[in-house]
């Protein structure tokens, strides 16, 4: 994970900030067509930065439980943690080439949602889900313990899951 962070993340961060410079440079010169051609690599960018910001934050070396609120939702959901694990996993372990998977939040419908996305796209911004939880499946988060086995890799990150992060996500966006 040092790698994965160091590295990386970093990378995500620094070319972020190049196209940001790139785009403030274009819109006071009023070119719009390099500020339009600016988007993807700000969406790839900021998508990677924005979910692997929330992924390390998800993380944690202590044992952690979902809080009650979050707990009653997963059941509500899911049926039980296990339930919405096995789920998530299997969202995971099926994103064709790189991505994420998700736990999120919908505000329009008040679920909780399990879902994919590709490459770095943001939860949130593409989808309107707010995310709670990502699993990230690029390869580079795994392969050096894991090689291939992504699935092994899958189920053993829910060994480390900060219930309290993702809890505290939930609990910030649950309308009382």
């Amino acid at each position: 994970m040092t790698l994965h962070h160091s590295k990386h993340h970093a990378a995500y961060v620094a070319n972020l900030n190049a196209a940001e410079e790139k785009l403030g440079k274009a819109l006071k010169d009023g070119d719009v067509s390099t500020a339009v051609a600016l988007g993807p690599a700000i969406r790839f960018n900021g998508g990677g930065h924005i979910n692997h910001s929330i992924f390390w934050q998800n993380l944690t070396s202590e044992t952690t439980k979902p809080s009650s609120l979050l707990a009653t939702a997963i059941v509500e959901n899911f049926g039980s943690l296990d339930a919405l694990k096995k789920e998530l996993a299997a969202v995971s372990v099926a994103v064709q080439g790189s991505g994420w998977g998700w736990l999120g939040y919908s505000p329009k419908t008040k679920r909780l949602v399990v879902t994919s996305q590709p490459n770095q796209d943001p939860l949130q911004a593409s989808t309107g889900l707010v995310p709670l939880l990502g699993i990230d499946v690029w390869e580079h988060a795994y392969y050096l313990q894991y090689k291939n086995a992504r699935a092994s890799y899958v189920e053993a990150i829910f060994d480390i899951i900060n219930w309290n992060d993702v809890s505290s996500r939930y609990e910030a966006v649950k309308p009382c």
